[in-house]
């Protein structure tokens, strides 16, 4: 298993993705800072690894504090909170464990907890997102490995593994299993323009895993869709709202199309967490525009000539109807998704106690 991020006594410490596959080189981060610049940079990405990577910069933010007093502690945790949602808009598991962290945090000052005991809380909290994600990977993995037979060639797009989360992965945890349980697949790999987390994180990952890869360019998919060459697609979500519409990487909607036009199914691998019940419907969901460096230029040499535009959304949309399933770690949801996200969510919430 990738070592995405870790915490190491009071540094929290993180593969930098943006250097892979040429270097493994880990940034630590010793303040609150450090990690929300580190996810606004993408040195760490993935909807899940960075609601990991904020729950774990808060608690160290706490930690860290030299507040004087539980109610200037507070104010200072806000603050730490604020910075961490800024980084990154899209991605709604980011804003589900800054909740989280949120709600222990007011627990603990309602119970007259002094600032350790609140900074103890804090730790206790992040390691159990942290723990928890890896094992909502592993069950996706156990459910979804079903739905592939032996042989089966898959495509997915973008990087929806350990990279991606706090381990294990969520659409490349399904293939693991699957490869795990003794059957033959093959993978194409999207290489994933412009920030190409296809063709050097994902071929990356399934490589070491000695798992059948091949990486394409995005316009490869549609030929071996129509040659009869990919049997399913796999992908992650970065937010599905409560109808069933998926935000993930741009580019996922243009392969959910082409699936639907060749009869091929289409699913998503995500937690539960990156279910956002409170957005209604895709078009509702935040994308986040980057850098527009990041489609100009390919590390320091130019690609674009002077004066062109640039748009560089870092997501799109893929409309429910065109989703087979849903592949969570309470089982595969199916259509109509507004019944069953919600029916997966509430019993979420029945199960820990609190409002769905």
């Amino acid at each position: 298993m990738l070592p995405t991020i870790d915490r190491q006594e009071d540094v929290i410490v993180m593969v930098d993705q943006r250097k892979l596959p040429g270097q493994e080189v880990y940034v630590r981060c010793r303040t609150p800072q450090e990690v929300a610049k580190a996810i606004r940079t993408m040195v760490i990405r993935g909807a899940p690894a960075i609601g990991v990577a904020a729950a774990w910069g808060i608690a160290l933010g706490v930690r860290r504090s030299t507040a004087k007093g539980t109610r200037q502690l507070a104010v200072e945790f806000q603050k730490i909170c604020d910075m961490m949602a800024a980084t990154r808009p899209t991605a709604v598991n980011l804003f589900w464990a800054i909740d989280r962290m949120k709600r222990v945090f007011g627990e603990g000052a309602q119970a007259g907890e002094s600032a350790e005991e609140l900074a103890n809380r804090l730790d206790r909290e992040a390691q159990k997102i942290h723990d928890e994600d890896v094992a909502s990977c592993r069950a996706m993995g156990a459910h979804g490995a079903e739905m592939l037979a032996d042989g089966s060639r898959v495509l997915t797009h973008c990087n929806a593994g350990a990279l991606a989360t706090a381990g294990y992965g969520s659409a490349l945890g399904v293939i693991r299993a699957a490869v795990e349980s003794g059957k033959k697949i093959a993978v194409f790999a999207d290489e994933t323009r412009p920030f190409l987390q296809g063709a050097r994180l994902t071929a990356w990952e399934l490589v070491r895993d000695g798992i059948n890869t091949t990486v394409i360019t995005e316009s490869m998919a549609g030929p071996l869709m129509r040659a009869g060459e990919i049997d399913a697609v796999i992908v992650g979500a970065d937010r599905i709202a409560a109808n069933g519409d998926t935000a993930n990487k741009i580019g996922t909607y243009t392969v959910a199309v082409l699936a639907h036009e060749h009869n091929i199914p289409f699913y998503i691998a995500a937690p539960l967490s990156t279910i956002d019940l409170g957005t209604a419907e895709g078009d509702k969901i935040p994308i986040e525009e980057r850098d527009q460096r990041e489609v100009s230029h390919l590390g320091s040499a130019r690609l674009t000539p002077e004066g062109a535009k640039i748009r560089n959304p870092a997501f799109d949309v893929t409309p429910h109807r065109y989703i087979t399933g849903i592949v969570t770690e309470r089982g595969i949801l199916r259509p109509p998704y507004a019944e069953s996200l919600a029916a997966a969510v509430r019993g979420v919430a029945q199960d820990s106690g609190l409002k769905a």
